[in-house]
């Protein structure tokens, strides 16, 4: 009996092919399993929103010590905490419009744990607290009064953090109290870090003060975790900056992660994060937002609405400031 007709005649000819299509299947995954092995043993890489070289060069000297992707993000967000001269993060940011200074905060491991802070006055490191919450107690975010008496029972010291320049400015912008953020300027107002570390595992974080004279108590996308960060260590991680508000509503560094799941990469899922925004904002060339991502395989990318967001990130293969590619040309 002929071969074919034999196959066909027994029914094990359907078991052929599909066993055929099951070792091509198996094949693919190896190579893919193999190109990602390829790539993370090129080494760990952070990325960071904004042109902070200080903070992504503590990041990666953690990394670089074999430290893991959670102490790298805490430790390089908290170089900019504690900076006066970035009024947009910890120490000297820009206040409310009553002149109180307040911080929110967030970071997620490798494991999905996270932790937030948010409406936290005289405490710097707002993300140090925000992985307290994660490791030391049952819940996710803290709030206000009771987020200042959780961080003073960990141990951190208690401080003014309105500078002499940001009490300055505050009291000059009372003379109209006019709220009108201005794109790349007050809209600076957030660092998001992803790392990945030499295991391969990633963790981010992103803390800042908030826009600039903004209602007493307002919170935007920063510590809210899916919208102003998000970590699938099975995929990627992204974060975000710009007019909160707006992140928020699309959950947008969710959205992110989840569209690099789908196999957008990360350039691709920022591009299509932005525009989900802008799908649903018809005064869209009022804000800024800026988004980055990375994913499992060390692949990065950027978008913003408007041109003037930038990322550093830091590899084996140098370290750099990208412009984003903007929705708004030049």
């Amino acid at each position: 009996m002929e071969r074919r007709k034999f196959l066909k005649n027994s029914g094990l000819g359907g078991a052929v092919i599909l066993g055929s299509s099951l070792v091509t299947a198996c094949q693919e995954k190896v190579t893919e399993i193999g190109s990602l092995a390829a790539k993370i043993a090129e080494g760990p890489i952070v990325i960071a929103t904004w042109d902070v070289p200080n903070a992504t060069a503590k990041a990666y000297e953690i990394l670089e010590r074999n430290g893991t992707a959670l102490d790298a993000v805490e430790q390089g967000v908290m170089v900019e905490e504690a900076d006066v001269a970035n009024q947009s993060v910890g120490k000297g940011g820009r206040p409310d419009r009553d002149g109180h200074v307040t911080l929110d905060a967030c970071i997620m491991d490798k494991d999905s744990r996270c932790g937030a802070v948010v409406y936290l006055q005289n405490i710097v490191h707002a993300v140090s607290v925000a992985r307290k919450v994660m490791e030391e107690t049952p819940h996710v975010m803290l709030a206000g009064a009771g987020a200042k008496q959780f961080a003073l029972e960990m141990g951190f010291p208690e401080e003014d953090l309105l500078t002499e320049k940001s009490r300055e400015e505050w009291m000059e912008w009372k003379k109209t109290s006019q709220y009108k953020p201005v794109i790349n300027i007050e809209n600076h107002d957030t660092i998001g870090m992803l790392a990945i570390d030499a295991n391969g595992d990633i963790a981010g974080a992103c803390t800042t003060s908030g826009m600039a004279y903004k209602m007493a108590g307002r919170v935007g996308d920063s510590p809210i975790i899916g919208a102003g960060l998000f970590v699938d260590n099975e995929v990627g991680g992204a974060t975000a900056t710009g007019m909160g508000e707006e992140v928020v509503r699309t959950v947008g560094s969710f959205l992110i992660v989840e569209l690099m799941r789908q196999g957008k990469s990360p350039q691709q899922a920022c591009e299509e994060g932005v525009r989900r925004i802008i799908a649903k904002k018809k005064n869209y060339k009022d804000i800024q937002i800026g988004f980055i991502a990375i994913n499992k395989a060390g692949e990065t990318g950027g978008y913003c609405i408007h041109p003037g967001f930038s990322y550093r990130q830091y590899s084996g293969k140098g370290h750099v400031n990208t412009p984003a590619k903007s929705y708004i040309d030049a």
